[in-house]
């Protein structure tokens, strides 16, 4: 082999250092993390395969599942009005003591995401952000009519 300017190694060298440089410099930009999601998009992303996609308890695994996966647009009309501090609990999961309540199916989101974002502090304001967000989407997809249209009830502020 010669390590010329003409021959082969050299420029295959350089082809490798300038691939290499390439792949480290975009790594950067394909970390993603909860605040780069909407709330329908974290909802697509952790909810939907049990709750579905229209948040109807009819996602892909939801046949699968030994519980019932509840309807999320009906939330409203079973509590009367949309309970926002019981749903981010529900989502959290990490308060909710299971004494009282039996086993869990749906996962303890509030300690997968803190895991997730690094497990410090500012995972923990991560993890509020991205809760109240799926919070929110889900106020957006409530139905008036309890279940048969899909009128939504607009979000409280």
């Amino acid at each position: 082999m010669s390590t010329s300017r003409s021959g082969f190694l050299v420029p295959a060298v350089l082809s490798a250092v300038c691939g290499a440089s390439l792949v480290a410099s975009a790594a950067p930009f394909d970390a993603v993390t909860l605040a780069d999601y909407s709330g329908e998009e974290l909802f697509e992303q952790f909810c939907a395969s049990c709750h579905g996609v229209g948040a109807r308890g009819d996602g892909p695994v939801a046949r699968s599942l030994n519980t019932a996966v509840p309807d999320l647009t009906t939330i409203a009309s079973r509590y009367g009005e949309f309970p926002a501090a019981v749903i981010r609990d529900v989502i959290d999961g990490r308060g909710v003591d299971r004494r009282a309540h039996g086993t869990r199916t749906m996962p303890v989101w509030g300690y997968e995401f803190w895991v997730d974002e690094g497990g410090d502090v500012l995972a923990q304001t991560a993890v509020r952000d991205a809760i109240n967000k799926l919070v929110e989407h889900l106020r957006t997809v409530q139905r008036s009519d309890g279940g048969g249209g899909a009128t939504t009830v607009p979000a409280q502020r």
